[in-house]
């Protein structure tokens, strides 16, 4: 069941990020996309450890056993993976090497 509660809060984290924060605030400006993501990163880590830390709960990835922040953070990029390669090419986001 926990395995389930951290699936469901980094979708709908990822969700409300990708679909309504994103693009209201950063739109297809790639930096302002990146510290949107680790604003919206450091609250999920800070939900799951409030609840997990010291606990010593082993989570099943189904291929291995880990703690909860590398269960965290394979599930984070597993989800945020197709939602940013999605949100890059409806927005024409470009990855310029100009600061």
């Amino acid at each position: 069941m926990a395995e389930l509660y951290i699936v469901g809060l980094v979708a709908v984290v990822l969700a409300m990020g990708y679909l309504s924060i994103y693009p209201k605030i950063a739109g297809n400006n790639v930096n302002k996309i990146s510290l949107c993501d680790i604003a919206c990163s450091m609250f999920v880590f800070a939900l799951v450890a409030s609840k997990f830390w010291g606990t010593g709960y082993v989570f099943n990835a189904i291929l291995f056993s880990t703690n909860w922040f590398w269960f965290t953070l394979f599930i984070y990029v597993l989800i945020e993976i197709p939602l940013a390669i999605w949100y890059v090419k409806k927005h024409g986001v470009q990855f310029d090497s100009k600061l």
